[in-house]
Parts: structure tokens; C-alpha cells; sequence
């Protein structure tokens, strides 16, 4: 092999090594399919493939940006680097059903067809991930076509009566950096819009005095939606008019405006762009200001759709990206490490479930020939990387779960001394930290350190039936909330008294569910969902109770993060709380339905149904 040939490779493993579902492969699976793949180069605006075109293999996109359309020529999304495409193809005939075309110079990774149907065959998490990619064609952030008028436009529009100098308007318009004005009447009743090119057109170009009233220069018909109506809705307005700016009003009021700024905005809030603009960044600082987007995406991903497992893997995706990108800051600040680490996500971020609340729980395993002076190093790297999470608005640990915590920063053989004691003695502290730390996943640093160390540590807890019997002890302190006489039970006091709590009584109970059933199984998935279809794979439940728990959990999970997109759409902080008052009485009666199937579950699992010795 020549040297470039090796610099190329190299190249592409470090690329794949971060991107999903690549980062499940083993390793030595991974560096051969990485001197598999083909480059390619797509000059600006050149086409990569054509509908009905047959497809030479799967394209991943290492940098660049790449418009995908359907057969018509309509906008399907924007893909910028790090997503795959073609896959959908590949999986029925090996024929594109859309177009795709780079919108500028981009460098793409090809994987050739045939090695693609062999990764489809032989591993389970490539499949499930363009399974599932392929099963929600809307799953897609960026696809403005389907997005809500609602969840696009800007809130607290700037309006004008028409009485107010043009004078007085420009001067509004340069204050809030805004480019149109609605003119309202009584009870904010639109008459019409005045925009800077009426500004310029209509009043500088016939030198109006500046005392002269908007309503003189405005237009009285302004293109106008409904917050309900589609992004597709409003691209068509906007080309049918040749306009700039929709009004969005309710009952003839105004409650928006939307403009082709807004339209950039969306385009550039994709989990994609943020990755790339997070790779790039210099700072935490920076990339505080990239994670500031998170809250709008989730509103994004919610309102265009998605599935709440799809949301919250593209949430999570920031938050690997940003601990990813400090530790190689931290590197470049104190140096190549002294020996081999690995720095591992827990709680939420290692099962890839964040949602818009979240904290940091990570660790670090070092390698044993770690020595007492290397320690200063990953106390530092550790201190560098959790202050930056920080920044970011991943706060600290409220239980100090976190590597710069000495406990948390041990080498390999001290973290098996921890799981061997936690199985062999199962008191409390014990259950509750087997817990945390059988959701760890890798994010950066030697995979390696973790293999044997997970299927060991399996093996293991299956064994002693004790162990895992004080698990599901453990595991039903968290039940759903369900009351008397078809009610919900409510918190009973406090700031969220009478409101149901969406996560420790309601997705935490399946969370902890799935936990046992990797247990019982010995299932190396982390993720609640992947756990629980694994585990009806290999006979852990049965299929119906599969069945029953994945629809109750996808019930219970989506209305937590509908709770929290709807939070954030009204201009408030999203939590884990929801007034049982806000829910139709066919969403109370089917979310009640959904706990019920949980505390079933609880119940069979508690009387030990299905446990293995």
C-alpha cells in the first residue's frame, strides 16, 4: 500500500469513527470498509445521481452540501456532512427514487452497493439505523415542506397603526433589525405591510417628507397564512407573489411574520449543520453558541414529525459532537496523553435519549499502565472538558457522575473491581450505580479500553440471579402515575402540584425495564428502544409484550417531547412536566392506556415472569 493510499485511509477511518451507525461496527470491521470506500468529488452544481438512475452504492457526505429532490423536482432536504443517502434505493432495487445534487463543491464517501448489503446482513445496528432511516421518509430535520407555519415563523411581530411617519417606521425597522412592518388597526386588525423595498421605492425614490403616514406607501394586500398551514404552504405563496414576507394571522389578527431570512434560519438549523459548525469551533464558547440552537431544533424535529427516538439521536448527536470536539481542544492544549483513555457518556446522552433538559454523567477508563504522575493529566483533560460541557448548557452533574471526580477516572482494572463488587454485593449504592453505569457508551478516546469490560461485566450480572433480583427491586421504585377511578396521580406539591412528571414517572419506568431486560439477555444495546426490540428478538419477552411496551413507550415519550416543543414555541424553558388538563380526553385516555401497559409490565417482570437464573 503507498503512502497516500494510508494517509487516505486513515483519513476516512477517523471520519467514520465518528459518524453513526459506523461507530457500532467493531473495529476491525470498520478499518476495512474504511479502505472500501470511494471518493468522489461533485463540482457545484453538478448532479450525482438522477431518479430512475441505478445507484452504485451508498454516499456519505465527508464535507459539502447536497440537495435531494423527488422525481418531480420538489425539495425533499438539505444534507450536509456526516448524513448518508441512497440507502433507500439500495434497499428495494438498487434504483434511485430521487435526485441529488451538489449545491457546491463537495467531497463525498461512496460505499459500494455490495458492500452495503453485506453490513445490512451482518450487522444488527447498521440495519436497525437505515431501517429506520428508510421507514420515516419524513424523519429528515431540514424538510421545510412539512413544517408548520406555526413553528417557523417569528413570534411578537413589530406593528405599526397607520397613522405612524415613515420617518418613525424606518427608524423601528433600523432599531429591532427587522425588514417589514405589519400595519395594524384596532385589536392588532391588519390593514397592510410596508418593507424596506417600499421604503426605498416608494418613499426615498419620490422623496416623500418624512412626516408622510406608512399607510401612504404600504400594501394593502399583504400575502397572509395561517400558523397551521405547511412550509410548502408558504413556498408557494411566496413564488405565486414574488414576495419576500407572509403575514401569518388567527381571526384575522396578527401573530407573525415570515420571511425569507426565517427560511435561511431553518435551512441552517439541521443536527448536521451544527456538528459541522461545532467541528469547526475554537472554543466552548463557541460552541455555546451552536448548542443555543438546540431548542429550536427540538421544536423542529417535533413539529415536522419525526419519531422521539429520531429526535432525540439527533439531539444527542450535538452533545457527542461537542464532548468530541473539547477533548481534542484539550489535547491540543496539554498534549497527546501519556497513555490510552476513553471518555464514556451515561444517563441520557450514553442511551441516546436527550431531550431539551439535560446534564453531563460521563466517566473515563484508563489504561492500567496509567501511573500516579499521569493522573495530573486526565485531571486536567477531565476539568477541561466538564467546564466546557458546562459552557455549553450540559450542567454539572448534580451527583458529581462525572470524570472529574476521582472516583469516575480510574483505570481499567479499577472499573472492574467497581462492577465485580456492585454484582457480588447489591446493597443500594450499589443498585443505583449499576444503573447509571450499565448505560455507558464510548464517545472519545480508545474503544478498545471498553469491549471485554461490558461483555464480561454481562456475563457476569446474567449469572447471579441475586443481582439481577435486586435490579428489578430497584428498577419498580419508579412507577407510572396512575390514580383511582381512571385519574392520573399528579405531584402533590410544589411549583409543578397537579402536573404529571414525563420522565421519572413516565419514561424512566421503561427506561429502567429495558435495563433489566439487557441484563437478562445480555444485550449490549444501550438505547431503551433498541433494548426492548432486541430483547424480543432473542426471547427475553414475548412478542406481544414487545409489542405492547414499544407502543406504550413511544406514546408516553413523544407527548413528553410534544410537552417540551410546545414549552419552548411559547417562549418558555422546556421541563419534564405536563398538566394532565392540557391533553384532550382521547390523548388522557390512550396515555393512561400506555401506563397501564408499563405498570403491567413492572408487575410481571416483579413476580419474576420471564426471568432467566
Amino acid at each position: 500500500m503507498t503512502d497516500d493510499n494510508l494517509d487516505r485511509d486513515t483519513r476516512i477511518l477517523r471520519f467514520l469513527e465518528n459518524v453513526h451507525p459506523y461507530d457500532s461496527l467493531k473495529r476491525e470491521t470498520l478499518t476495512r470498509i474504511a479502505g472500501v470506500f470511494l471518493d468522489r468529488v461533485a463540482d457545484a452544481g453538478s448532479m450525482i445521481y438522477s431518479a430512475g438512475q441505478a445507484l452504485e452504492g451508498l454516499y456519505l457526505i465527508e464535507h459539502g452540501t447536497v440537495e435531494v429532490t423527488d422525481a418531480n423536482g420538489a425539495p425533499v432536504s438539505i444534507l450536509h456532512g456526516r448524513n448518508s443517502f441512497g440507502e433507500r434505493g439500495l434497499s428495494r432495487d438498487g434504483i434511485a427514487a430521487t435526485n441529488a445534487r451538489a449545491t457546491e463543491e463537495t467531497r463525498l464517501l461512496m460505499l459500494p452497493a455490495d458492500e452495503f448489503h453485506d453490513l445490512i446482513q451482518t450487522s444488527p445496528s447498521f440495519a436497525r439505523f437505515f431501517a429506520r432511516s428508510r421507514a420515516a421518509t419524513r424523519e429528515t430535520p431540514g424538510n421545510l415542506a412539512t413544517q408548520k407555519v406555526g413553528d417557523l415563523m417569528a413570534r411578537n411581530p413589530i406593528t405599526v397603526d397607520p397613522e405612524t411617519s415613515i420617518q418613525e417606521a424606518a427608524g423601528m425597522m433600523r432599531d429591532t433589525r427587522v425588514s417589514c412592518l405589519a400595519v395594524t388597526g384596532g385589536d392588532q386588525q391588519l390593514l397592510g405591510i410596508v418593507t424596506l423595498r417600499d421604503m426605498a421605492t416608494k418613499a426615498v425614490a419620490s422623496a416623500l417628507p418624512g412626516e408622510t403616514a406608512v399607510q401612504q406607501i404600504m400594501s394593502p394586500d399583504p400575502a397572509c397564512l395561517s400558523p397551521s398551514a405547511l412550509g410548502s404552504d408558504l413556498l408557494h405563496v411566496m413564488l405565486e407573489r414574488k414576495v419576500g414576507h407572509v403575514i401569518v394571522t388567527e381571526a384575522d389578527r396578527v401573530v407573525g411574520i415570515l420571511t425569507q431570512t426565517d427560511l435561511t434560519r431553518f435551512q441552517a438549523i439541521s443536527s448536521a449543520a451544527m456538528v459541522q459548525d461545532i467541528a469547526e469551533a475554537e472554543t466552548a464558547e463557541e460552541m455555546a453558541k451552536v448548542t443555543a440552537r438546540l431548542p429550536k431544533l427540538l421544536m423542529q424535529l417535533v413539529g415536522g414529525g419525526n419519531r422521539h427516538e429520531v429526535v432525540t439521536r439527533l439531539i444527542t448527536d450535538i452533545a457527542d459532537a461537542v464532548t468530541r470536539r473539547l477533548l481534542a481542544l484539550a489535547e491540543a492544549r496539554f498534549g497527546p496523553p501519556p497513555v490510552d483513555y476513553l471518555w464514556l457518556a451515561c444517563g441520557s446522552q450514553g442511551r441516546q435519549e436527550q431531550t431539551g433538559v439535560s446534564d453531563q454523567d460521563n466517566c473515563m477508563l484508563l489504561d492500567d499502565a496509567v501511573t500516579e504522575a499521569d493522573m495530573a493529566y486526565f485531571r486536567a483533560l477531565a476539568t477541561f472538558v466538564s467546564d466546557g460541557l458546562d459552557t455549553c448548557g450540559y450542567f454539572y452533574c448534580p451527583g458529581d457522575m462525572m470524570a472529574t471526580n476521582a472516583r469516575w477516572c480510574q483505570p481499567l482494572s479499577v472499573w472492574k473491581r467497581y462492577f465485580a463488587g456492585w454484582i457480588s454485593k447489591p446493597d443500594p449504592e450499589a443498585q443505583m450505580l449499576a444503573s447509571v453505569m450499565f448505560d455507558l457508551r464510548p464517545i472519545g478516546g480508545a474503544v478498545r479500553l471498553f469491549d471485554n469490560l461490558q461483555d464480561e461485566t454481562l456475563a457476569a450480572a446474567r449469572k447471579n440471579s441475586i443481582f439481577v433480583g435486586h435490579m428489578i427491586v430497584n428498577s419498580l421504585k419508579h412507577t407510572p402515575p396512575l390514580g383511582l377511578f381512571r385519574g392520573f396521580a399528579t405531584v402533590r406539591s410544589g411549583e409543578h402540584k397537579n402536573e404529571l412528571d414525563m420522565k421519572m414517572n413516565g419514561v424512566v419506568p421503561v427506561v429502567d425495564l429495558g435495563r433489566i431486560y439487557a441484563l437478562q439477555g445480555t444485550i449490549t444495546e444501550v438505547n431503551t428502544r433498541a433494548r426492548l426490540e432486541a430483547a424480543e428478538a432473542n426471547g427475553t419477552i414475548s412478542h406481544s409484550g414487545a409489542h405492547d411496551l414499544l407502543d406504550a413507550y413511544d406514546l408516553i415519550a413523544e407527548a413528553r417531547l410534544k410537552r417540551q416543543a410546545d414549552e419552548i414555541r411559547a417562549g418558555r424553558k422546556p421541563d419534564n412536566f405536563m398538566p394532565p388538563s392540557d391533553l384532550s380526553d382521547l390523548e388522557r385516555s390512550h396515555l393512561r392506556d400506555a401506563f397501564v401497559v408499563v405498570r403491567t409490565m413492572q408487575s410481571a417482570i416483579g413476580q419474576g415472569k420471564g426471568m432467566l437464573s
